[in-house]
């Protein structure tokens, strides 16, 4: 069935949703990469003071994860409520639970001034925005792929991607800016703070965005239809076992690469290689400014020639790169920080994160879609980057700061993702999930 022709209503709000969606995964990873910066250059001498540099990292990272661990909780508990009462007033309330944490952060007491208190109610404050991202993704990448031509899929869900290269450009820039215009010291003692509570600038335009958009077309049809149902998730885990495992499998390297490229590799050249953070900060700025415009060319190119063959490229790409990435790091030059971060990010990871937002979203029912998906990419990115810095800066620790045992690492997620995505099915969910009369809605375009 050919797709009706965009109106110039349509178009308007498919840029309203495509832009609401990207601000909200913008401070999605805001967050989460203010926080990975802050913990692998402050949080250890912050809210773990009494332990040795390396040790206190691993600390911060480990606080850094909780917040990855709740990501599956918070994805099955919104993903239930998105599927049932729509996405939209759960991408409100999502936003809400991030960007109120983040500015929490930057009002939190030190260890020195509450004692233990501090991480203790770091942790808590994690826990919470945990739960918030987890259900942020799903909404907003289906938002945007429900609002958009089937055909171009691909390209619509990669611009709300962009706002994850977006969440790290705009953190390390304040990092940066602050640690080289303020005197020494002074960011290590109270300026870190100024990101987390600057965060409420772009909450606030968030919810103002969301609060003038209208709920997707597919879920508004879902619903007059009468096809909800009333527990989403076993709906997923007992139709579709073999889909999540796989879609888990595959996104484990999109995610854990990722945070290898700018936070274990942040903490290998200030820590182990004690050379100044500025260089390698800039590096990552460059190479998140690229992958900004790789984003949508690998998304269109996933239209085009299939999702499956442009994720499996990008991952295989990351397997080959892992080796000469540490290497052009440990020259301490600046111009080969920007190459290996400009590799990693704006070829590999783009072209897997460009790819990804139509690829897994295809594979679920459109009533089980926003938990199928978050299931996916909270479990994938849990696995994946949650616990790539602890498992980065551990296996650096146990080489005596050698890089050797990390490789093993890289190229085994890269190639376990890559073999899991040849499994995805090269077809699409059915339009509903089995149980209910399927919608009158056109066919999609197949995903490959």
């Amino acid at each position: 069935m050919s797709e009706s022709p965009a109106t110039p209503d349509s178009r308007a709000s498919l840029r309203k949703v495509v832009t609401a969606s990207a601000l909200g995964t913008t401070v999605e990873y805001y967050d989460f990469t203010l926080y990975a910066t802050t913990a692998a250059l402050v949080f250890d001498k912050v809210f773990f003071p009494d332990a040795s540099p390396l040790v206190g990292t691993l600390a911060a990272f480990a606080t850094y994860f909780v917040g990855y661990a709740a990501r599956p909780l918070g994805g099955i508990l919104f993903g239930h409520f998105g599927d049932r009462l729509g996405r939209k007033n759960v991408l409100i309330i999502t936003m809400l639970m991030m960007g109120l944490g983040t500015f929490a952060i930057g009002l939190l007491p030190s260890y020195d001034s509450i004692g233990i208190a501090a991480p203790i109610l770091l942790v808590a404050i994690r826990l919470l925005q945990g739960l918030g991202m987890g259900g942020e993704y799903g909404g907003g990448v289906l938002m945007a792929l429900e609002y958009s031509p089937r055909s171009r899929q691909g390209f619509f869900t990669s611009l709300v991607h962009i706002g994850t290269p977006a969440g790290v450009l705009i953190p390390v820039g304040l990092v940066t800016i602050l640690d080289n215009a303020l005197p020494s010291g002074s960011y290590d003692s109270w300026a870190w703070r100024l990101p987390f509570l600057a965060s409420i600038l772009l909450v606030g335009v968030g919810i103002w965005m969301r609060l003038n958009i209208t709920e997707s077309p597919e879920f508004v049809k879902m619903r007059e239809d009468r096809e909800v149902h009333s527990l989403p998730v076993r709906q997923v885990l007992t139709r579709q076992p073999t889909t999540v495992l796989f879609s888990v499998l595959a996104k484990i390297a999109e995610s854990g690469l990722f945070n290898i490229y700018y936070v274990v590799a942040i903490t290998y050249v200030t820590t182990e290689l004690d050379l100044p953070k500025s260089p390698v900060l800039l590096a990552v700025l460059i190479a998140c400014a690229v992958e900004c415009c790789t984003l949508p060319y690998f998304g269109a190119l996933s239209d085009r020639i299939g999702r499956r063959k442009v994720y499996i490229a990008g991952a295989l790409f990351q397997a080959i790169l892992a080796v000469p990435f540490f290497l052009l790091l440990q020259t301490g030059q600046f111009w080969a920080y920007v190459l290996g971060m400009t590799l990693g990010l704006g070829i590999g990871h783009g072209a897997m994160y460009g790819a990804q937002g139509a690829l897994f979203s295809n594979l679920y029912p459109v009533n089980v879609r926003y938990t199928g998906l978050s299931v996916t990419q909270q479990v994938g990115a849990t696995l994946g980057g949650g616990l790539s810095p602890l498992i980065g800066t551990a296996l650096l620790s146990a080489a005596g700061g050698h890089w050797s045992w990390l490789i093993a690492y890289c190229v085994g997620v890269a190639v376990v993702s890559a073999l899991a995505t040849t499994r995805l099915g090269a077809g699409e969910a059915p339009a509903v999930a089995a149980g209910a009369p399927a919608p009158h809605l056109p066919e999609r375009t197949q995903v490959s």
